[in-house]
């Protein structure tokens, strides 16, 4: 799920941390405090996205008469959906409003995808929701720029010769912090509001800031961290230190 474009646009980093709870019931794939998402809901989505967006006819010579729509994974749509009511609960409950509205066309555009599907239309409502979180940028603690440069090192993004206080010099600035503090603002809601996923789509990580070619650089947990469930669910994507601002779309 990309949203680096959208992100922009929105002039926000986002991210979401879930608490691990303890409410499971068949046929529900996620709960945010006392609403939920039911897999009837998620099969629908998934459903009309490739209904709306199918994969292009095949030309005479064997190609593709047009680019293949990326069809977001199953995983990216539920975390879209969480984020959208965890953000709107909480802009609701502070009376957060907007500052920036993010287009249905634009999110199409930026998505690849037909605008008349529901996906769409929930990924801009999610990023105009986040528009109007309250992020002053925030001081990485020791532990979570060590976190983003295990990241990079683990992704092939900082090189072996660039030592770790180097590295962490050149990482920490406003995108940083930024995606910091919109991370520590949604955890600590997520918290209070008890969000629980479906073993079915653990573990899942949301992306808030991404180094080149969408490696993560800050990645956050929706829900428990792992689970022992058979699943068919995946997630979504010369080297730099530099991370770029990304929020996710599916």
């Amino acid at each position: 799920m990309r949203a680096r474009r959208l992100a922009a646009v929105a002039t926000v980093a986002l991210g979401l941390v879930a608490l691990s709870g303890c409410r499971a019931e068949p046929g529900i794939a996620a709960y945010i405090g006392d609403q939920r998402i039911t897999e009837v809901q998620v099969t629908a989505a998934m459903k009309d996205l490739r209904t709306k967006n199918p994969a292009p006819e095949t030309s005479a010579s064997g190609q593709p008469a047009a680019p293949q729509p990326t069809v977001p994974e199953v995983a990216d749509v539920v975390r879209t959906m969480v984020l959208t009511r965890v953000c709107e609960k909480l802009s609701a409950e502070k009376n957060y409003q907007p500052r920036g509205q993010v287009a249905v066309d634009q999110a199409a555009q930026q998505l690849g995808l037909d605008p008349e599907t529901g996906h769409v239309r929930e990924v801009a409502k999610l990023f105009t929701c986040l528009s109007g979180l309250p992020a002053e940028p925030a001081e990485p603690s020791k532990e979570e720029i060590a976190d983003v440069i295990a990241a990079g090192r683990a992704a092939g993004k900082i090189p072996a010769e660039l030592s770790d206080a180097d590295a962490a010099q050149q990482l920490d600035g406003e995108q940083l912090r930024g995606a910091l503090a919109t991370k520590r603002i949604l955890a600590e809601a997520a918290g209070r509001y008890d969000v629980t996923v479906s073993p079915r789509y653990r573990p899942l990580e949301f992306p808030l800031l991404s180094f080149a070619d969408d490696a993560p650089a800050v990645s956050v947990p929706l829900g428990e961290p792992a689970s022992d469930a058979v699943t068919d669910i995946s997630t979504p994507e010369g080297p730099t230190a530099t991370p770029e601002a990304e929020g996710t779309a599916s």
